[in-house]
């Protein structure tokens, strides 16, 4: 990043406006870009219909549900991954390459209308509670994208309406602001630089996934047990016990396995455990098996195993690999399904003494590798969304 820009990004972190640039009631922008329009005046608004879920079959008519704008896609798509049978398509709503999809619901404010474009050039068909939207006049993967950005992302929360669930109206997503370069070249390039960087960002995620398989392989070859093998109980080998905070006091970063202590929130002022452990969630993402070091608190629903006297890693690979299918057998089902202590305890671990370190030592570096490339696809996530707000504002310019 140049001098020049990081001076205009600190100038608009000041409240100043940089030269060439002109302050709205929704951002700054620069001064040759269209900053007057309405969402409405660019194009037309329809709506999608029918596509329920029970309707959706693994191959057939490609479709898009409410449902897979919030799960599957991000900005855009070429390839829809859901599917109808042609009857059930003949009663939705059929879109084209470049139409937006609007979500009208969601949890909170911040999450109502989030915006996709449709990107391929077979038609497809939309779902019912999916607001339509075909610009006449401004790149739509400039739009999609823009419509992920703070300013954004701010005018539709204010139209928001409800509680438990969160609804914005036709009408209001009419009204929102929008700002664009006058000229076509600079919207398709914006969202070209855009788009390399979905590219990269999916390219290691698919990279992530192979990796995960390759792990799991893996396990399947080092953790099977084979003749000649000894077991041991879990019990013999450390110390099982339950964490000590009540649900209530779960409140800190949504943590649901251990936390940071926290005196005003939690009432103590010790850590109740100060350890190299695993912690095993009893109920809630049951089974769920995490590696933690240091001092740290539990759930009461967390059992904390400690002070092993076997290979800790190890042990936790072979739970990885073995645990589910004996959690799914001894699961109590209730209003509130959970593990009992007895179940883990007498979990069987099963080794063989002379390859322990190596099968540690192998499956180690194979989580090392994935975490590298989850740290460079955050890092290319935070990329991609520091470049779409300098580019989508127009504080870096690319003509």
């Amino acid at each position: 990043m140049n001098q020049t820009i990081r001076n205009r990004i600190n100038q608009i972190k000041n409240g100043q406006v940089p030269e060439g640039y002109e302050k709205t009631s929704f951002g700054i922008f620069p001064v040759d870009w269209e900053k007057k329009k309405r969402l409405k005046s660019l194009g037309d608004f329809s709506k999608g219909k029918g596509l329920p879920g029970t309707a959706l079959i693994n191959e057939g008519v490609p479709c898009v549900g409410y449902g897979d704008i919030y799960m599957k896609y991000n900005y855009h798509f070429n390839k829809a991954k859901s599917f109808v049978d042609k009857d059930t398509a003949k009663e939705s709503q059929a879109i084209e390459k470049g139409t937006l999809l609007f979500t009208g619901t969601g949890e909170t404010a911040l999450e109502i209308g989030k915006c996709i474009c449709y990107n391929g050039d077979e038609i497809i068909y939309a779902g019912g509670d999916i607001l339509l939207f075909n610009s006449n006049s401004v790149n739509p993967l400039f739009l999609a994208y823009q419509q992920n950005i703070e300013f954004a992302i701010k005018q539709k929360a204010k139209y928001g309406q409800g509680h438990s669930v969160v609804h914005i109206q036709r009408n209001n997503l009419e009204k929102l602001n929008v700002a664009y370069p006058k000229s076509q070249t600079e919207q398709a390039k914006i969202a070209e630089i855009l788009m390399k960087w979905d590219e990269a960002i999916e390219a290691q995620e698919q990279l992530i996934q192979k990796l995960e398989i390759r792990k799991k392989a893996l396990m399947q070859k080092l953790l099977t047990p084979k003749e000649g093998w000894k077991n041991c109980k879990l019990k013999d080998i450390c110390i099982i016990t339950t964490g000590k905070l009540d649900a209530n006091a779960m409140v800190e970063d949504g943590k649901y396995i251990f936390f940071t202590c926290s005196k005003e929130i939690y009432k103590i002022d010790k850590f109740a455990f100060d350890c190299e452990a695993l912690l095993i969630a009893g109920n809630g993402d049951i089974g769920d098996i995490k590696y933690y070091k240091g001092k740290f608190n539990a759930y009461q629903r967390t059992y904390v195993l400690y002070d092993f006297k076997f290979n800790i890693h190890y042990t936790m690979q072979y739970l990885l690999k073995h645990f589910n299918k004996e959690v799914m057998k001894g699961m109590q089902k209730s209003s509130m399904p959970y593990i009992k202590l007895g179940l883990l305890q007498n979990a069987k671990i099963y080794y063989k003494g002379d390859i322990l370190e190596k099968v540690e030592r192998i499956l180690s570096l194979a989580d090392t590798e994935i975490e590298l490339h989850k740290q460079q696809l955050e890092q290319l996530t935070k990329q991609r969304k520091s470049l779409m707000q300098l580019l989508l504002t127009g504080i870096v310019r690319t003509v």
